[in-house]
């Protein structure tokens, strides 16, 4: 292990990666609170200024994938359709097989400058969260409860409202519901048998009904539906602690641009072309285990240095202060001050460490652990 990888894996480099993003959130989201009267004033403009103050909190998250551990991602796609990603608003249906799938999606939305409006469809139990939630919320990200009658209403409402968004987004969609486990796919599967539906190897069985109300609702307003496969190299499984330690993981995305029109908009038939969208990714999956790539040609699309200078620029404001303060602490002589200090240090620690347990495979959702009724799929 070579002198910059120790250091990358030393407490002391996570607690600066800890103390950065909780103060940056925070005040981020203080700053939100103030927009609160704009909104009656210029729903435009407080929706602007929210886009860029949430690019503040999740490009940390960014840097920490594409700088911090230097990860690289490599895009597969057609050259045709490569102008148009960034341009237009779209729905990126991507599968969930590790811990850090969605930080690979920012990543990509961070290189086509979408990172600070694009939305995800997130348990609303996250909306109470500091920073990461209570940021989603003023960004107008999509919450549901996993109950369909309840959500089916809030859930097209939410979309409805993206119809007059100032800006390009992408909405990160995850079909499948939950992240894929051994035990999930098995009950995914006989879920599958027992419907008469194809099997599939490296994917549980998709969630139409989310699906098919998301199309329905942004149908006007997206251009494209992007099918996202996301594969790591070596058959590694990465996880975002790995990521703060400095691991570095190879990432290859295939991504194909399938109009909103070509879906069909009755709910029985874009069940039917979703679980053939998934059978045709199972094939994607397939071959790049027998021939380690994704059919087709690669693009390359360089890192933006935005997110880097973003978070240099939140750590020379918050750092400097700190080592003062710290400076007096220790040269005080206080047991008392030192032992309060110790004890935030810790609490900053514990937090940022907590907030990175909620993304760790057995902490992942039960959802999908036991057989659903047919009515929710």
């Amino acid at each position: 292990m070579g002198v910059i990888q120790l250091l990358k894996s030393q407490f002391l480099s996570h607690l600066i990666f800890y103390y950065v993003f909780l103060a940056s959130g925070l005040i981020v989201n203080l700053l939100q609170f103030c927009t609160l009267p704009l909104w009656l004033v210029s729903k435009k403009l407080a929706r602007k200024i929210n886009i860029r103050l949430c690019y503040c909190v999740s490009s940390q998250i960014v840097v920490a994938l594409e700088w911090w551990s230097g990860t690289e991602c490599t895009l597969y796609t057609d050259p045709n359709n490569y102008p148009l990603y960034g341009n237009e608003n779209a729905i990126a249906v991507l599968n969930h097989c590790s811990e850090i799938d969605f930080l690979c999606g920012w990543t990509f939305c961070e290189r086509f400058g979408v990172l600070g409006s694009s939305k995800v469809l997130a348990k609303h139990e996250l909306k109470y969260l500091p920073i990461i939630g209570w940021m989603w919320y003023f960004l107008e990200i999509v919450f549901c409860k996993r109950k369909w009658e309840e959500d089916r209403r809030t859930v097209a409402e939410s979309l409805q409202n993206l119809h007059d968004y100032p800006e390009n987004f992408w909405f990160l969609l995850f079909c499948e519901g939950t992240r894929f486990t051994a035990k999930k796919h098995e009950v995914s599967m006989q879920v599958a048998e027992s419907k008469g539906l194809p099997k599939l190897k490296y994917h549980l069985l998709p969630r139409t009904k989310g699906f098919w109300v998301t199309v329905q609702n942004l149908r006007g307003n997206a251009a494209a539906v992007y099918d996202c496969t996301l594969n790591f190299r070596n058959k590694q499984v990465p996880s975002l602690l790995d990521i703060l330690n400095g691991k570095k993981y190879h990432a290859d995305l295939y991504l194909r641009r399938i109009p909103l029109e070509l879906i069909p908009e009755g709910e029985a038939e874009c069940a039917a072309w979703l679980h053939k969208l998934y059978q045709e990714k199972d094939s994607f999956q397939e071959h790049y285990t027998q021939n380690g790539r994704f059919p087709g040609p690669t693009v390359t699309h360089p890192r933006r240095p935005w997110a880097l200078i973003n978070w240099i620029l939140w750590a020379c404001m918050l750092l400097y202060p700190l080592g003062l303060l710290l400076v007096q602490l220790v040269s005080s002589g206080s047991i008392l001050t030192i032992l309060v200090s110790v004890t935030v240090a810790c609490a900053a620690s514990l937090g940022g460490r907590w907030m990175i347990g909620q993304t760790e495979t057995n902490r992942g959702s039960s959802y999908g652990n036991k057989e659903v009724p047919s009515k929710n799929n």
